[in-house]
């Protein structure tokens, strides 16, 4: 492969991976779902039909005196921890047991059980009270499903190998002589040359694919991605890379947000929003985010100013 500045073809698109997919749309299996975890202390696992009552003003959830949350099979770092949401461990796992105790269920009533990404964004009845795998808040999505307000504005990251010159970075300037690739009409491209704004134009490739095969080959520097989709890049496809840093994300106006999904018309939607709002003004969602997507990940934050 010989990219080119501005324009390069590898190889046709293919799926980057369930993170990337969670943040972009995806082409996962909609069929099934996996095992249900009854929530801590409790041999019981809830089932799919009915509602019942409300419990801390809420609307009913579909099973009694809990609520039943849903992440994906498997659920990946830095969203979940070794795949177990009851931990608590990880970013979404973290979240949504912030969100449960706001709605009024301690972390003793919420059960977990496992949805495909497609499964859960399909119109009709629900396994679940609410689920989050990365979930873009898009008209066409709430036309099927509720979507909640936002409980995560993505940002962009680098990935690089290690030794690359863009390892360091504390700002914009110290990447200036650094060679970025990036995918075809992503916001991520925008990004280099809008924000960035490197002395050499960057490598453009038809998909994430090339990028990454372009970066595995040193034919790059260093590639930038959505935070999601870097993390998952460094921490499962290419071995020897990390994200070296992350920007604020309000740089450059190329954002992302993602949501909780529920059933459509749910009654719990008004009550999640007012939880996620509570903890987005209280300043939780932020030490949230700082613990599982910053400090725990290790990319340092580099300025644009």
């Amino acid at each position: 492969m010989r990219p080119s500045p501005i324009l390069s073809r590898l190889v046709p698109a293919l799926a980057v991976g369930a993170l990337v997919l969670a943040a972009c749309g995806s082409d996962g299996d909609s069929s099934g779902t996996s095992d249900t975890l009854a929530p801590a202390g409790t041999d019981a696992a809830p089932g799919a039909e009915g509602t019942t009552a409300p419990i801390g003003g809420c609307g009913p959830t579909i099973d009694d005196g809990v609520i039943t949350i849903a992440t994906g099979a498997p659920a990946f770092y830095p969203w979940v921890i070794d795949d177990d949401p009851t931990s608590g461990e990880g970013f979404e796992a973290a979240v949504a047991y912030a969100v449960a105790g706001e709605m009024g269920y301690d972390a003793e009533s919420v059960v977990w059980v496992r949805t495909t990404f497609d499964e859960a964004i399909q119109p009709g009845a629900k396994n679940f009270d609410m689920n989050l795998q990365q979930y873009s808040i898009t008209p066409e999505r709430q036309e099927n499903i509720d979507m909640s307000l936002p409980y995560y504005t993505s940002n962009q990251a680098i990935v690089a190998l290690d030794g690359s010159p863009a390892e360091g970075a504390t700002t914009v300037a110290d990447l200036k002589d650094v060679k970025f690739g990036a995918q075809v009409g992503t916001t991520s491209l925008q990004f280099i040359t809008d924000v960035i704004q490197p002395n050499q134009e960057p490598f453009v490739y038809d998909d994430n694919v090339g990028a990454k095969a372009a970066l595995e080959a040193n034919q790059i520097d260093a590639a930038v991605f959505d935070l999601p989709t870097a993390l998952y890049v460094s921490g499962v496809e290419i071995e020897g890379s990390s994200v070296v840093g992350q920007f604020p994300a309000d740089a450059g106006g190329t954002t992302d947000q993602f949501g909780f999904v529920l059933e459509k018309d749910s009654a719990l939607t008004s009550c999640l929003n007012d939880a996620i709002t509570t903890l987005t003004d209280n300043g939780e969602l932020d030490a949230i985010t700082q613990e599982w997507l910053a400090d725990f990940t290790g990319a340092p934050v580099i300025t644009v100013d």
